[in-house]
């Protein structure tokens, strides 16, 4: 469909709590869907959240097979996540080191649940309920942030560990915009 510019730190529309998503199994939420997928892939995105292009649904994207931002990452399966709910799995929580298309460049060292289920749809009205961990469960919470307005350095406990990643890691390409 098409690639949508996506909204940067700043923009006082990333702030926004988004709504629910009603009725499913449209043609404007289907082609919003497309969208959201070519941009993500253009930018090699491990997700991407409906408010990152300026539209305030609950609707995010995510999968990882190989990213080049995530090297290390273990794959995540291609999920379309309508209306998520998310439900802590124990209070165990990790440290991680996130990017963020809206944030480009940066990257922050962010605490994170290390297990929690989530619920919500697909586009089609279908439900999902998945108990996940790791960078699976880490990837669900940075999109699922976005539709309550929040962005990752807003999480970050210790500002030392935000920076530009040619600083942070010198000598890697993380590929960022």
């Amino acid at each position: 469909m098409a690639i949508r510019t996506v909204l940067r730190m700043g923009d006082p529309r990333l702030l926004e709590p988004s709504r629910r998503v009603e009725p499913l199994d449209t043609p404007e939420l289907h082609a919003l869907i497309a969208d959201m997928e070519d941009t993500m892939k253009a930018l090699n995105g491990a997700g991407l959240a409906a408010p990152q292009i300026g539209v305030d649904l609950q609707v995010v994207i995510f999968g990882v097979e190989f990213n080049p931002r995530y090297p290390e990452a273990e794959p995540v399966p291609y999920t379309v996540l309508v209306n998520p709910v998310l439900n802590p799995v124990g209070n165990e929580m990790e440290e991680g080191w996130e990017g963020c298309l809206s944030v480009p460049g940066m990257r922050g060292l962010v605490p994170r649940l290390s297990r929690l289920r989530y619920l919500g749809s697909d586009q089609f009205g279908r439900p999902i309920d998945r108990t996940v961990s790791g960078f699976h469960a880490r990837v669900v919470q940075h999109e699922c942030d976005h539709l309550a307005g929040i962005l990752y350095p807003m999480r970050i406990r210790d500002l030392r560990n935000f920076g530009y990643n040619e600083e942070l890691f010198p000598g890697e390409d993380l590929q960022e915009e």
